[in-house]
């Protein structure tokens, strides 16, 4: 689980770059979930989805500033 505050510290191209890389996990989960019908690790799914809405609210942020 990502932190806000690691996030901060972070460039506006590697929070963009860790957006990229978690929206492809979370399609593969996803596409794993509609195939098999069931994730070996559930809670995956839930987790990458809070991060990488923590990535755009720290993303959103820094854009304002």
């Amino acid at each position: 689980m990502l932190k806000a505050k690691e996030l901060k510290d972070q460039s506006e191209s590697e929070l963009k770059l860790a957006y990229r890389d978690l929206s492809k996990e979370i399609f593969n989960l996803t596409n794993e979930l509609k195939m098999a019908r069931k994730l070996e690790k559930p809670h995956l799914l839930r987790e990458k989805k809070k991060d990488r809405a923590r990535i755009l609210t720290v993303l959103k942020a820094k854009e304002q500033k």
